[in-house]
């Protein structure tokens, strides 16, 4: 399933720091009261709260959740967690601490077993697949946006050869990387994305070397699937065009700047917290799409066309339909074996799956 066995947290340091921030309303002598009697609802992070992508995302989201609540919830969050005797602690102490809602975002962070441990409380966990009477899973069908994201790096490409720079090769990056090209090559037939796999979620560094071996290698369209902005600097720094990922990175480079796909956290928080609050809280498996606005597309830079951007807008149309549906069939993959038969599509458990290329990516499937 998504962020898939090779977890998101994994790469990170165990010693890394942890940053935390309680929001509340009240001040003066009334402070006490209030935080006493506030619901509180704590977030884990898997990297830096302002690292411009994936975990500031889900900070947005917090901190919406906190305006929209105000005195009624007292947030916090902690930051480069790790899967293991890090997280374990992170959430024993903010179970000490009476959080009563914890959102895990990353996959590995929660499962039945530390559920079970502590009964009394909710848990969230983003991208993971495992559920409990107290542990549910959340996460949106970015696939559809990163396709749309993609028709915008094919319309951009002169060459045909494209750039992402990629993660961890696990069923989620995989996924958006496919995703990316086949919007690239519907925009650009027979457009090529080439990978190049960082193994980690936040290394600036990395993904900077990354991008330059890819534009060294022929690419002049980046993409990527890492949570810096690095990538974007570097193309920034070259004048070519650049999709991002999980949040509007334009400031990075302004002029390089095509879109990425997004995510609304804010609102799917705000539900939730309220309904731990009110007591309807239900343990379940959420998928947003761009339909109920949980996915969407990051505000177009200069050099999108009118007509690229009128492109984008009937296929996203024709996606919330149902009438287009980027993995159905035929689909082949990187050697030419046929995937998903026409008349087919993949579901979401096989989207969870997904460990094979399509026609047109070079790299491995396995990094």
């Amino acid at each position: 399933m998504s962020r898939g066995k090779s977890v998101r947290a994994v790469a990170l340091l165990a010693s890394a720091s942890l940053a935390v921030l309680a929001l509340t309303a009240a001040t003066g002598s009334a402070r006490t009261e209030q935080r006493s009697s506030a619901f509180k609802v704590a977030w884990i992070y898997v990297g830096p709260h302002n690292d411009h992508g994936w975990s500031q995302a889900h900070d947005q989201g917090r901190l919406y959740v906190q305006k929209q609540l105000g005195s009624k919830v007292q947030t916090t969050f902690k930051e480069n967690v790790a899967v293991g005797p890090q997280l374990q602690q992170t959430v024993a102490s903010l179970v000490r601490d009476g959080y009563k809602l914890i959102f895990g975002t990353s996959y590995g962070y929660f499962d039945t077993k530390l559920a079970a441990k502590y009964p009394q409380v909710l848990f969230e966990q983003a991208t993971g697949t495992q559920t409990a009477k107290n542990l549910s899973e959340y996460f949106g069908a970015a696939e559809d946006t990163v396709y749309l994201s993609g028709m915008a790096a094919g319309a951009a490409t002169k060459k045909g050869t494209l750039g992402y720079v990629v993660a961890y090769p696990i069923p989620e990056v995989i996924r958006h990387a496919n995703a990316f090209a086949l919007g690239a090559q519907l925009m650009h037939p027979g457009a090529k994305v080439k990978l190049v796999w960082t193994n980690s979620w936040f290394d600036p560094s990395k993904e900077k070397h990354a991008a330059e071996s890819l534009f060294s290698s022929g690419a002049d369209v980046l993409g990527q699937n890492v949570d810096s902005p690095a990538t974007g600097e570097f193309a920034q720094s070259k004048h070519v065009p650049w999709v991002g990922y999980d949040s509007n990175a334009k400031k990075f480079a302004p002029t390089s700047w095509l879109t990425a796909s997004v995510y609304h956290w804010g609102p799917y928080y705000v539900r939730r917290v309220k309904a731990a609050m009110n007591g309807t809280w239900k343990s379940g498996f959420y998928y947003g799409t761009i339909k109920d606005g949980f996915t969407g597309l990051a505000p177009y830079g200069p050099k999108v066309s009118k007509a690229t951007k009128a492109a984008i807008a009937k296929k996203m149309q024709a996606i919330k339909t149902g009438k287009f549906y980027e993995f159905a069939g035929p689909l082949y993959d990187q050697k030419g074996k046929l995937r998903v038969p026409k008349g087919k599509r993949l579901n979401v458990q096989q989207l969870y799956a997904m460990n094979w290329l399509v026609r047109g990516v070079i790299g491995s499937p396995k990094g």
